[in-house]
């Protein structure tokens, strides 16, 4: 038999099979598929109740002894409650976060660093003298303000923030407890106290409130030790202002440090303490603080001799104290 005499028919795009192989079930073309778990449209891998899986993990954490309240369960979840303050450079959000069928929940406020093209970093060339990057690739494109400069410069001021809101609440200063750091989204204490209904509300600035003589000394006192508490570190706020204090039941607490200044790293250091000094003192002097000017520069004095930078004497710490306040105008 020659062999062009055998029958052949191909098959075309035929796999072998074994009988341990699964079973092939085809669907017919255009049906749709049965949502048998009540979630068709919904990501399967995201929490059952919430907007998202806790983000502790992979985080950067906050300082240890953590606050009994820092819920840390991997099971955890964060919900949405909505923002509590707009900014150039940052917005700040309510989030709750919660452990599931064990009635464990905290409020959390979020600070979440805006994408380059939503930000507009219009102060930051001062601040940010003395901070330094590895790669000079990296300076250069801060330097120059591109969009990964930027992106860089975010990542810049959400870390600072981090960092000293660490230092400064393992020193005992009165800042809000940094819960984790997750990229540019900064997850902190809720400054807060329940209200007469039990709701937990958030604490009103300084500026929102009308002390009496006596709270206003109290205040004053509570803000001075405040910033020798920056200044045990070498540091001062760098954007002090009644509105970036809180108040919570007569607690005065320091907010928004993402600007928070090297005095000594940063040749505009003396000159970025003494204008918050002013412009704070500005705010207790229209109050009615008694001999307010004197006040402050009895604090700069202070502040400079912690620093163990030069200072002046009462008649030049004034002085300096009003070329801030002309500055900052």
């Amino acid at each position: 038999m020659r062999e062009h005499d055998l029958e052949f028919s191909p098959v075309k795009n035929r796999r072998r099979r074994f009988d341990d192989d699964e079973p092939i079930h085809r669907r017919r073309r255009g049906s749709a598929p049965v949502d048998l778990d009540g979630r068709a449209g919904v990501d399967i891998d995201g929490p059952p109740t919430g907007d998202r899986w806790s983000t502790w993990d992979g985080a950067l954490h906050g300082p240890r002894p953590r606050p009994r309240w820092v819920i840390t369960d991997h099971a955890a979840v964060d919900s949405e409650l909505g923002v509590l303050k707009t900014g150039k450079e940052a917005d700040v959000h309510l989030l709750e976060r919660t452990v599931p069928d064990t009635g464990r929940s905290v409020l959390l406020a979020a600070k979440r660093y805006r994408s380059a093209e939503h930000r507009m970093f219009h102060r930051d060339a001062g601040y940010v003298e003395g901070r330094r990057v590895r790669r000079s690739r990296e300076m250069r494109a801060m330097a120059r303000r591109t969009e990964f400069g930027r992106d860089l410069l975010a990542g810049q001021w959400a870390a600072a923030e981090f960092a000293a809101l660490a230092r400064l609440w393992a020193d005992g200063v009165a800042v809000p407890y940094p819960v984790q750091l997750d990229g540019t989204e900064l997850l902190m204490e809720f400054v807060g106290s329940p209200d007469g209904a039990g709701t937990l509300v958030g604490a009103p600035r300084l500026a929102q409130l009308r002390p009496d003589q006596e709270q206003l000394a109290d205040l004053w006192s509570q803000l001075a030790a405040a910033l020798r508490g920056l200044a045990r570190h070498g540091l001062t706020h760098g954007d002090l202002s009644a509105f970036n204090v809180l108040v919570d039941g007569g607690r005065l607490v320091l907010i928004d440090l993402p600007q928070v200044v090297d005095v000594v790293g940063n040749p505009q250091g003396p000159a970025i303490l003494a204008r918050d000094v002013a412009r704070i003192a500005d705010w207790f002097a229209a109050r009615g603080l008694p001999a307010a000017a004197d006040a402050a520069a009895a604090l700069l004095e202070d502040l400079c001799a912690d620093l163990h930078i030069p200072r002046a004497g009462r008649s030049g710490t004034t002085s300096h104290v009003r070329e801030g306040h002309r500055d900052r105008r």
